[in-house]
């Protein structure tokens, strides 16, 4: 990667993704870009500019003017937030990644896909769920993941296009809060521990789900697209998780360090049927083996750097 184009840039994973790849390739070398601009590192810190994903001559246009060699689009809509409107989260989830998918395509650009645990469904092995499996999701979302994991496979057949892409599970983070995820509440119980020292889990007791913490997340989108394709069996869509826990065991982690912490339940029930349809736990042996994904995270040592950070930001 040289010369990078980030869609979405502005949501969970783009407002920590761009700074970092801004610090690694240059910041000139990293265009930004989002729907709105939102103040702060990813439109002051480097050039950034506004695009719709679903506007095929403005993502033309903009690949043409930045001499991009790579897309990375992270541009959509999450899954609690898509099931409230199926339709807007298919247009942009599916039809704007084609839109982008194409315009790479064209210009000869690698293309990296962040596809999820959601493209997993109630059918799909739970435990250690292997990386070619019975699919089968249950959500917009999820449906609109599998369909881009397997249209990213086909650009790469049919076109030789360098396609790659990650099935992130749970991603948390201390810069940004999530925006209507099913595994946001890992994210919020931190936020509640530092703020008020309880938190309301709106996922119920003994729902475990796969997670990471964000640096992992961060350096395997690197790691990934700068290995070499001649080892990359899959390409698209490896399975990458760090740690599977259930609220308890995140409630117990937080309590190590503030013994005073309390939980309680109040499930909410579009969400915790979506987590009750995805994998307790993910088999990440063919991102180990084909470009060496390693997380350096477990719960406990994301807890407590969460819990410190979120303390220095009050």
């Amino acid at each position: 990667m040289k010369r990078i184009i980030i869609t979405g840039a502005s949501g969970q994973i783009g407002v920590e993704l761009t700074p970092y790849l801004r610090n690694i390739y240059g910041a000139e070398n990293v265009l930004a870009t989002a729907r709105r601009t939102v103040p702060g590192p990813v439109s002051e810190g480097g050039p950034f500019d506004l695009l719709d994903v679903r506007d095929g001559k403005a993502f033309s246009d903009l690949l043409d003017s930045f001499r991009a060699d790579t897309v990375i689009h992270l541009a959509g809509v999450l899954s609690a937030k898509g099931e409230g409107d199926p339709l807007s989260s298919w247009d942009i989830n599916v039809c704007g990644s084609c839109t982008a998918l194409e315009a790479a395509r064209e210009r000869g650009a690698a293309f990296f896909f962040p596809s999820s645990i959601a493209a997993f469904g109630p059918s799909t092995p739970a435990k250690d769920t292997p990386q070619d499996t019975l699919q089968r999701p249950t959500t917009i979302y999820g449906v609109a993941k599998v369909t881009m994991e397997l249209l990213c496979d086909y650009y790469h057949k049919k076109f030789g296009m360098d396609t790659r892409g990650l099935r992130f599970p749970g991603l948390i983070s201390y810069e940004a809060l999530p925006g209507g995820g099913t595994t946001d509440y890992a994210v919020h119980i931190y936020y509640d521990a530092v703020s008020k020292g309880s938190y309301t889990s709106f996922i119920a007791k003994g729902t475990y789900m796969d997670m990471m913490y964000m640096p992992d997340a961060l350096a395997a989108v690197v790691k990934l697209m700068e290995a070499d394709p001649s080892k990359l069996v899959h390409r698209n869509a490896f399975n990458i998780s760090a740690m599977s826990f259930e609220p308890e065991q995140i409630a117990a982690s937080i309590r190590k360090i503030m013994p005073g912490f309390t939980m309680e339940y109040d499930v909410d029930p579009l969400r915790q049927g979506i987590a009750e349809s995805w994998p307790d736990s993910l088999d990440c042996t063919a991102a180990r083996e084909e470009w060496g994904f390693a997380p350096e995270y477990d719960l406990d040592r994301m807890t407590e750097d969460m819990l410190r950070r979120l303390k220095e930001k009050n």
